[in-house]
């Protein structure tokens, strides 16, 4: 398993409150973190696809996949 690094992160309390309810959801704030920072930093991960979060579930087949939200980055990462 690859290392992780550990940093803090200063909240405002809005975020500080959503953060909680999140975590009465069942997510732990640590994977809540990293799946904000996954989709606000896709356009930077390089040599490999933009990573999905899981986040957006389509119900319809119609919709596609989480995957096509992140098209339109990895053609800007390719140039």
């Amino acid at each position: 398993m690859a290392r992780k690094l550990t940093t803090t992160v200063r909240l405002d309390a809005e975020d500080a409150q959503a953060l909680a309810r999140a975590r009465a959801d069942g997510l732990s704030a640590s994977d809540l973190i990293r799946k904000g920072l996954r989709i606000a930093a896709a356009r930077y991960y390089r040599g490999r696809r933009p990573p999905t979060t899981g986040l957006f579930v389509a119900t319809s087949a119609k919709l596609g996949d989480e995957s096509e939200l992140f098209r339109e980055l990895e053609d800007l990462a390719r140039r």
